[in-house]
């Protein structure tokens, strides 16, 4: 399969860049955000059901949300990712934590049986307060 890393890129660059221009953290206190994203094509939609009621439930307690689910995609280059979902979480560690939690295994095999994906844990920037 080959890399559809432009289209993950262009939707993390619009989480983490700001409409004006964003200056780099100068704390050293200062913690990253984390965006997990996950770019996948759906296999056995029936099958996905059971990992999709509950991933949500998983994140949470380490501070992940949604910011994208689905939704519509448009690949401007490269080949085209049919559904994409990023979840941001405070830090790193607390996105590695819920992607290695026993609850988070537990559901993951769901997904490896009903999808193709190729899955990410970025940091993002450490940016200055607006």
């Amino acid at each position: 399969m080959k890399p559809k890393g432009t289209l993950w890129i262009a939707a993390f660059a619009a989480l983490v860049v700001p409409m004006r221009v964003a200056h780099p953290q100068t704390s050293p206190t200062a913690t990253a955000p984390a965006y997990y994203i996950s770019e996948f094509e759906l296999t056995d939609a029936e099958g996905i059901k059971p990992y999709s009621a509950a991933v949500e439930s998983t994140f949470t307690p380490f501070g992940g949300r949604y910011v994208v689910r689905g939704g519509q995609a448009k690949s401007l280059e490269g080949d085209a990712t049919k559904r994409m979902v990023i979840i941001a979480f405070p830090s790193f560690e607390q996105a590695q934590r819920w992607y290695d939690s026993p609850a988070y295994r537990a559901i993951q095999p769901i997904r490896h049986r009903s999808a193709k994906s190729r899955v990410f844990i970025v940091e993002g920037l450490r940016l200055e307060p607006n």
